[in-house]
C-alpha cells in the first residue's frame, strides 16, 4: 500500500497540493480527476518522483519511503506518460529492453526474454520491430505500457492515457487497465475523462484548485 501523509507542494509561491492524505491499496485502481489546472499532473509527477514535495512523507507498506531521492524508484513506480515519450530512433523492442539494460542491467538477450510475457500480454508481436512513427495512436500507448511494465514496478501511474484516442481505443485502453489489475498491478490514472475513470476505478480523488 502507497500511503501519502500531509504531502504539500507549490510552484513560485502558489499552493498547488495541500497536505493531502491519501491511500492507495495493493492492487486497486485509484483515478484522479478534476478541472485543468487542480494540481492532477503535479500530483502525478510527486508520486512518481519526478517532482520533490516540499513537505510530507510517502509511505510504501508501511515504511517511510521517498519518491523523488530513491534510486530504486524506476523498478518500484512506473510511468505512462501523456505523449508516451517513445524513443524515435529505436524500434519497439528497443523502446522496451532500453531500461532494464541501462538501469537493470540485463543483458539483451536476458531483457528480451523476460519482456516476452508482457508483449505477448498486450498483443505487440506483430510490432516489436517497428519504429514509432508506423504506429498508430493506441499501438503507441501499448508499446509505451509495455516499456514501464518492463521495469516491474508496483505501481503504474498514467497521465490521461485516453487524452488522443478515439472511444474505441479508449475502451481498448480500459481494458487494458482492467487486465493489469487481474494481474495485480496498482495503478494511478490521471483522467479528465469522468466515463472512463467511472469504468475502471476502485476509488476516486476529486482534486480542486487550493484557494
Amino acid at each position: 500500500m502507497l500511503e501519502l501523509k500531509n504531502v504539500s507542494k507549490s510552484f513560485n509561491g502558489k499552493m498547488i497540493i495541500n497536505k493531502l492524505n491519501l491511500k492507495i491499496e495493493d492492487g486497486k485502481i485509484l483515478t484522479i480527476v478534476g478541472p485543468s489546472g487542480a494540481g492532477k499532473t503535479t500530483l502525478l509527477r510527486c508520486i512518481s518522483g519526478l517532482e520533490k514535495i516540499d513537505s510530507g512523507q510517502f509511505l510504501l507498506d508501511g515504511q517511510q519511503f521517498d519518491p523523488f531521492e530513491s534510486r530504486d524508484n524506476e523498478s518500484v513506480i512506473g510511468v505512462v506518460f501523456q505523449d508516451f515519450q517513445l524513443f524515435p530512433n529505436l524500434s519497439v523492442i528497443d523502446n522496451i529492453t532500453l531500461a532494464p539494460i541501462n538501469v537493470l542491467n540485463q543483458s539483451e538477450t536476458q531483457a528480451k526474454k523476460a519482456v516476452g510475457e508482457i508483449i505477448d500480454r498486450l498483443g505487440l508481436e506483430e510490432i516489436i520491430n517497428q519504429y514509432p512513427y508506423q504506429l498508430s495512436g493506441g499501438q503507441k500507448q501499448r508499446v509505451a505500457i509495455a516499456r514501464a511494465l518492463a521495469m516491474n514496478p508496483s505501481i503504474l501511474c498514467y497521465d490521461e492515457p485516453t487524452s488522443a484516442l478515439d472511444p474505441e481505443l479508449r475502451n481498448e485502453v480500459s481494458k487494458l487497465i482492467l487486465d493489469l489489475k487481474e494481474n495485480g498491478i496498482t495503478q494511478v490514472v490521471i483522467t479528465h475523462d469522468i466515463e472512463f475513470a467511472n469504468k475502471i476505478a476502485d476509488q476516486t480523488l476529486t482534486v480542486k484548485p487550493v484557494k
